[in-house]
């Protein structure tokens, strides 16, 4: 038996697909278009009409001489209607970035207002809270009940206060309202009765945004300059209502009326920086002598509810 011998098939060349070298030089001047094309655009945007105009007049004398007016007149109107684009937009980005700069730095002047607040709450209620207990202490031997009862307004007073300090969330009026209740109550024992009080806020307003200490800063100027120097002393209304999108917090006492010098004490003053920092323009502290006697203080500012969008 032959085996048939087997003679191997000359090698075909196989065909290589892949990227075309040639391909990249074009692709090198679709950039360099591109890259140009938008270096000028930027250079209309931010260049100004009187430079435009130089260049645009230096370029037309340049075609005269070189006997081709109408491409570089052609050239100098599309760049004027470039010019006026690229201005618009570059104006616009101005714009909103300026608003974007300008609310950021407001909200961080708003956050830095509020810590300091929460800083100066923390120093206050220690001292605050020592008064009370030593007065606490004297009454649980002249008064027993007495003692009981400004001992609960106490603990009402550090559970409204606590959660306010450590969730460091944006504060509400029914919030200030719960802290001023047991204050009023605590001063109420202290001043042995001759202090009364009434909160006339209607309850859909509890969620309304309100800052922090302010109101008792208000019931605090009240008592102390208000109510204890009155030897009967008198009463406090707190008191709450919008009106066209503005929220209207006052304070009336009945007592022997406040009149401090220029604009007010410490406590007032700070209320009037604190209300410029948080919402410039938009708020505001008024305080007025109502015909009856009295002082009545209020502040003034824009409704919002907490959880909605500042």
């Amino acid at each position: 038996m032959t085996t048939a011998s087997r003679n191997p098939l000359p090698a075909t060349p196989v065909a290589r697909t892949g990227t075309s070298a040639s391909g990249q030089p074009l692709r090198d001047i679709r950039r360099g278009i591109a890259a140009t094309w938008w270096g000028f655009f930027d250079w209309l945007a931010v260049v100004s009409w009187k430079k435009l105009l130089l260049v645009s007049f230096l370029a037309l004398l340049l075609g005269g001489i070189l006997k081709h007016p109408m491409p570089v007149f052609i050239g100098v109107f599309a760049s004027m209607i470039i010019k006026a684009v690229a201005g618009g937009k570059r104006r616009a980005e101005i714009t909103a970035s300026e608003a974007t700069r300008r609310a950021e730095t407001e909200q961080l002047e708003r956050r830095v207002v509020e810590a300091r607040m929460q800083a100066l709450q923390a120093q206050i209620e220690p001292h605050f809270l020592f008064n009370t207990l030593a007065s606490i202490d004297q009454l649980i031997v002249t008064d027993p009940p007495r003692a009981s009862k400004m001992q609960r307004s106490l603990i009402r007073y550090l559970r409204s206060a606590m959660p306010q300090i450590r969730e460091g969330s944006r504060p509400t009026l029914g919030q200030q309202l719960d802290l001023c209740t047991a204050f009023l109550d605590i001063m109420a024992v202290r001043m042995e009765g001759r202090m009364e009080s009434v909160l006339r806020v209607p309850e859909g307003l509890r969620s309304a945004v309100f800052p922090s200490m302010m109101l008792q800063t208000l019931v605090e100027n009240a008592i102390k300059h208000g109510l204890e120097p009155k030897a009967e002393g008198g009463r406090i209304e707190v008191g709450a209502e919008v009106i066209d999108g503005q929220l209207f917090v006052d304070v009336l006492d009945t007592g022997a009326g406040f009149k401090p010098k220029g604009d007010g004490g410490v406590g007032l003053a700070n209320v009037r920086e604190r209300l410029k920092a948080l919402y410039r323009d938009r708020a505001e502290l008024i305080i007025d002598v109502p015909p009856a006697g009295g002082t009545r203080a209020t502040i003034r500012v824009p409704y919002e509810v907490a959880g909605m969008p500042a």
